[in-house]
């Protein structure tokens, strides 16, 4: 419904926009209880940002959006988004551990918020829009971009406190690589599907119990039709007690 908010309301359509691109350095502000403005500050990214977003939307006859629909373009523009996320994760680690020094879960959570804050404060961008969809909660149902993160905000929290063996810009350059790579074959694929779903299914079923298709098996169903036949027995015995002390009564 964005296209309609930017008719409608152009101020609502920005703030939106500026959401989705700053929302790693919002979200990160508010947990270590620093002003959420802050990214404001940055005239030059938000001029670049603006700019774009004007481009995408106001943009006569669509032309800029028109040329990054074009397929060799698009898939640069996601190689380097995906670069940019390394960036941010390593950087959201860094700052979270000059206000907490080696507190590991305060750099993974920092680091998850600056490289997939965009995803995670969905929400509140809908409610600008004038959106409510709780359903669509990140932590409900991860789409693969905060998985990603998560995962490597973990990694790199590890290495940034010396317990993985291995050079950090060797770890960024791999784990950068593998994001490129997942995301230009998921583009090429025309497919959403995660890479890690084979992982999370077993991983899932070995310590949460979690199926992959939920069906009902065949004692369920036994037990289902034995359990309606049990109260249609039981009905028909109630309404046979009910005309018999009717009976006795009208005697």
């Amino acid at each position: 419904g964005v296209v309609e908010v930017s008719v409608r309301s152009p101020v609502a359509c920005w703030f939106s926009a500026m959401l989705c691109c700053f929302g790693g350095s919002v979200l990160s502000s508010l947990m270590l209880a620093e002003p959420p403005v802050a990214f404001l500050a940055k005239g030059t990214n938000i001029l670049l940002a603006s700019s774009i977003w004007y481009l995408v939307f106001y943009c006569p006859q669509d032309i800029f959006y028109r040329c990054f629909a074009f397929l060799p373009l698009r898939l640069l523009v996601a190689g380097m988004k995906e670069v940019t996320r390394t960036w941010k994760i390593t950087a959201g680690i860094a700052h979270a551990d000059s206000h907490f020094k080696d507190a590991w879960l305060v750099m993974v959570a920092v680091g998850w918020a600056r490289g997939a804050g965009g995803g995670l404060i969905s929400n509140f961008e809908q409610l600008v829009r004038g959106v409510w969809k709780p359903e669509t909660n990140e932590l409900l149902k991860m789409s693969y971009p905060v998985k990603v993160t998560l995962i490597g905000a973990v990694l790199f929290t590890l290495q940034h406190s010396k317990y993985l063996p291995i050079a950090r810009h060797s770890l960024m350059f791999f784990y950068t690589i593998f994001l490129v790579v997942s995301k230009v074959t998921m583009m090429l694929r025309r497919s959403s599907a995660s890479p890690f779903a084979p992982f999370e299914a077993a991983l899932g079923y070995m310590f949460f119990g979690l199926q992959k298709t939920p069906s009902k098996g065949k004692g369920e169903g036994a037990a289902s039709s034995n359990g309606s036949s049990v109260c249609d027995r039981s009905s028909e015995q109630h309404t046979d007690g009910v005309k018999k002390r009717q009976a006795k009564k009208t005697e």
